[in-house]
């Protein structure tokens, strides 16, 4: 079997079931706050983390089994080969927002992203799940992006922005940020989780989003690509658009309706970060 023909869409919506009754499992903040050494990724792992990777790594396990080869990059496992490895790459945060998770703020994810070689150019199909709205998120590459099967596209470019979607909001940095857009956004929101964040800007719902410290492509992969099919842009900063996928790279993440929203992003964060 090719990996990248696999039925994607069916295999993420098994996942999100197992998680969800982890999930159920676990509903207050004492049974989320287990932790249990450091992941790959550099964090902290707790419990529901490893739990929760789990449930992706059994159902990449049965395709490898079917003859499939690819190399999963996760958070909590770093890369991990299956079958031949190959081109193919896997993208997994198995919680976005897990410091949401944590405190049992509902607004967390999981995003998976397949990607056909070792760039961010490469990604072919992207899946974030948002568990506090119980929304799905996806999209194939020349294909558009969805919401719950739906057709998704984002907000018209007016370059001033009515609503910013901010991740990583240390508050060291927010008060320079907010000063710098002080003229050119109407309305900061910050949700905590990045996969969720940017596919409220392909939805139409947020203008711009972005992260003021550099994220990986855990968080990101699947989404630029829907954000992207939605009719929206993002960048990486100077990276764009060649962006390594490995667990190890970091950058900066902004996207947004339109070049002129993106624009009004970039000079605003230019002055910060």
């Amino acid at each position: 079997m090719d990996a990248l023909s696999a039925d994607w869409l069916r295999i993420c919506r098994r996942i999100v079931e197992v998680q969800r009754g982890l999930f159920a499992a676990t509903p207050g903040r004492e049974a989320r706050t287990e932790y249990e050494g450091v992941g790959e990724g550099g964090d902290r792992s707790l419990v529901i983390d490893r739990r929760c990777e789990d449930a992706v790594f059994v159902e990449l396990e049965q395709l490898a089994r079917d003859g499939a080869s690819f190399i999963a990059i996760s958070e909590e496992r770093g890369e991990v080969a299956f079958g031949e490895g190959g081109d193919v790459r896997v993208v997994i945060d198995p919680i976005d927002g897990s410091l949401n998770a944590r405190r049992t703020l509902p607004s967390h994810s999981l995003s998976i992203a397949v990607a056909s070689g070792g760039s961010m150019a490469d990604v072919e199909f992207g899946y974030v799940y948002d568990f506090g709205a119980g929304e799905e998120f996806a999209a194939r590459r020349s294909e558009g992006a969805t919401l719950d099967g739906d057709r998704i596209a984002v907000a018209p470019d007016r370059g001033r922005l009515e609503l910013l979607g901010v991740e990583s909001a240390s508050p060291g940095l927010m008060l320079p940020l907010a000063q710098a857009l002080d003229d050119h956004v109407f309305r900061l929101r910050v949700i905590g989780s990045i996969a969720i964040t940017a596919s409220y800007v392909a939805a139409g719902r947020l203008d711009g989003m972005l992260s003021l410290r550099s994220c990986r492509s855990v968080d990101i992969a699947a989404a630029q690509l829907i954000v992207r099919e939605a009719g929206g842009e993002v960048e990486f900063g100077e990276l764009t658009p060649a962006v390594d996928l490995g667990l190890d790279a970091r950058y900066p993440i902004a996207a947004a309706v339109g070049a002129n929203s993106l624009a009004t992003i970039r000079n605003a964060t230019g002055q910060v970060v």
